[in-house]
C-alpha cells in the first residue's frame, strides 16, 4: 500500500483501525475508531467496490472522524468509528457475510456499534443480530426506529431552513429551488419535505432507478448526474457520497447555501475557506445530517420516536447558533463547528477524569 497508515492516524487522532478477513466468505473489512472520550464508537457500516486498499482505508478514517464530529455536536455521548466492507452491494451480500462481519464486531465487546450506511440495509443487520447485539438502525418490530433515512431527512430539512433563515431572514422555502444530488433514502423522502414546504426541487441520481422512482412520486425537475452540482439554485443538498466540494467544483458552483447529508462532503478542511470566500454559507455536514445517528443512540437508551425527532429539530438552532459565533469570531461556520466539537470533548473528557467509584 502507497498509504502511511500510522501516519494517517495520528494526523487526525484516531485511536485503531482493524483489519478483518474472512476465509470462508471472502469477507474483507475495515473497522476504524477515531475517538471514544465522549463514549464507545459509533458508526454506521459502508459497503461499496472501492478501486483499491487504500480507498478503503482512506474512506474508514475520514468517515471515523466526522461520526466524532457528528456526535459531539449533537450533543450525544458516544464517540466516532466507522466499519467498512470492501465489496459490490448489489453482487456480494450474503447471509454468512454478515454474520462473519458481526463476529468481529461482536470481537470489540462494545467498544464500537454499528448499523446501516451507504450499500448496507437493516435487513442486512437483522442477520448481524444472530452474532453481535451491537447493531442498531433496526426495525420496529426489532426494537429499532426503522428506517434511519426519514429522520435524517428530516433532520436536513431543518438544516435547509436554517440556512435559508440565515441568508435570506426568513425560513420559508416558499418559491427558493433546492438542488438534491442523490435520491436515494434520504434524498427522495427529502425532496417530500421540500416540495410540501412550497420549494422548487431540482434532483439527480447516479442510479436511473433512483430518478425513475422520484420522478414517479413527486413534481419535480431531473438533470443528469453531471449537472447537478451546478445548477443554478438557492440552496444545494448534496446527499449522495463525500468529497463533492473541491477544486474542480466550488468555483463551478452556483448556489447560496449548502445543507445536505452526504458525510465529508469537504473533499479537503481548506475548501471550507474556498466556499467562504465565494460567499456561499455552508452548514457543516456532521451538523446537518445527524438525524439518523440521533435515532440510533436513542435505540440504545429503548427508542422513543417522539424523543428522537425532538433532538433532531434541534439542528435548527444548533446551525443558527453556528453561523453566529462563526460572524462575531471571524470565520467559517465549519470552523465554528470544530471548535464547538473540541470545547465539548475536552470539557467532557475532564470531567470523567474524576472517579467515581465505578
Amino acid at each position: 500500500m502507497k498509504m502511511k497508515i500510522f501516519e494517517a492516524m495520528a494526523q487526525e487522532g484516531h485511536e485503531q483501525v482493524f483489519f478483518n478477513y474472512d476465509r470462508t466468505t471472502g469477507l474483507k473489512a475495515v473497522i476504524a475508531i477515531h475517538d471514544t472520550t465522549l463514549g464507545p464508537a459509533q458508526g454506521g457500516c459502508r459497503m461499496w467496490n472501492y478501486e483499491d486498499e487504500d480507498q478503503v482505508v482512506t474512506d474508514a478514517l475520514r468517515l471515523s472522524k466526522g461520526m466524532t464530529d457528528k456526535c459531539a455536536a449533537a450533543e450525544l455521548d458516544y464517540g466516532g468509528g466507522k466499519s467498512v466492507i470492501w465489496g459490490d452491494p448489489k453482487k456480494d451480500k450474503s447471509e454468512a457475510l454478515f454474520r462473519a462481519f458481526a463476529r468481529y464486531i461482536e470481537a470489540l465487546k462494545g467498544r464500537y456499534k454499528t448499523g446501516t450506511d451507504v450499500g448496507t440495509t437493516y435487513d442486512d443487520f437483522i442477520i448481524a443480530l444472530k452474532e453481535t447485539k451491537h447493531v442498531g438502525a433496526l426495525p420496529e418490530e426489532y426494537g429499532g426506529g426503522g428506517n434511519s433515512g426519514l429522520i435524517t431527512a428530516y433532520g436536513v430539512w431543518m438544516a435547509i431552513r436554517a440556512v435559508a433563515k440565515e441568508l435570506f431572514a426568513d425560513d420559508s422555502l416558499t418559491g427558493r429551488t433546492v438542488a438534491v444530488q442523490g435520491l436515494g433514502k434520504v434524498g427522495h423522502p427529502l425532496v417530500g419535505h421540500l416540495l410540501e414546504s412550497g420549494a422548487k426541487v431540482i434532483a439527480s441520481d447516479i442510479n436511473p432507478e433512483s430518478r425513475e422512482r422520484a420522478r414517479r412520486d413527486y413534481d419535480l425537475q431531473i438533470v443528469p448526474p453531471e449537472e447537478i452540482l451546478t445548477v443554478e439554485c438557492d440552496i444545494l443538498s448534496p446527499c449522495a457520497l463525500g468529497a463533492v466540494l473541491n477544486d474542480d467544483t466550488i468555483p463551478r458552483l452556483r448556489c447560496q447555501g449548502i445543507a445536505g447529508a452526504a458525510n465529508n462532503q469537504l473533499a479537503e478542511p481548506r475548501h471550507g475557506q474556498l466556499l467562504h470566500q465565494r460567499g456561499i454559507l455552508f452548514a457543516p455536514d456532521f451538523v446537518a445530517n445527524a438525524g439518523g445517528l440521533i435515532q440510533v443512540c436513542d435505540e440504545l437508551e429503548g427508542y422513543n420516536k417522539n424523543r428522537a425527532f425532538r433532538k433532531t429539530a434541534m439542528i435548527y438552532d444548533r446551525l443558527l447558533a453556528i453561523f453566529a459565533r462563526a460572524k462575531e469570531e471571524g470565520i467559517t461556520p465549519y470552523e465554528a463547528a470544530n471548535r464547538l466539537v473540541a470545547a465539548r470533548i475536552e470539557t467532557i473528557g475532564r470531567i470523567k477524569r474524576s472517579y467515581t467509584g465505578r
